[in-house]
């Protein structure tokens, strides 16, 4: 039987200003932008962080978004990092809104859970290494 879904090709941000929400997950998150256009007939701004391994985020500015998430726990995306202390702490520094503290879930990991400066929440994830 073929296999129809192979994977999660990337997740998109949609923003009011996808400029400014870009800039946040470069400066204060830390990811590096790998990708910046235009698209559409508006010339929407589109920006790219690319990961190892595969799936990718993208931001990009959308005329039906306006001001901040209301409903930010729908939708939750994970950012694997080598040491969630570390990256905690400079988060913390860097002054990004932690919704959830670092906990750990049996047989995972370490889960720490932030909010972005357009209301959406996304997470810090250290695997637990493999025995």
């Amino acid at each position: 039987m073929r296999k129809l879904i192979k994977g999660i090709e990337s997740i998109t941000l949609f923003s009011e200003n996808a400029k400014k929400l870009a800039d946040f997950y470069k400066e204060k998150v830390g990811l590096k932008v790998t990708m910046e256009a235009e698209v559409g007939e508006e010339g929407e701004n589109l920006f790219g962080f690319e990961f190892e391994g595969g799936t990718g985020l993208y931001i990009m500015d959308h005329s039906k978004v306006k001001g901040t998430n209301k409903e930010p726990e729908r939708i939750i995306f994970n950012l694997e990092v080598g040491d969630i202390e570390e990256d905690v702490k400079r988060l913390d520094k860097a002054g990004v809104k932690k919704i959830a503290d670092t906990y750990h879930m049996q047989n995972y990991g370490f889960i720490a859970t932030f909010e972005d400066i357009d209301g959406n929440y996304f997470q810090l994830v250290q695997i637990k290494a493999s025995e």
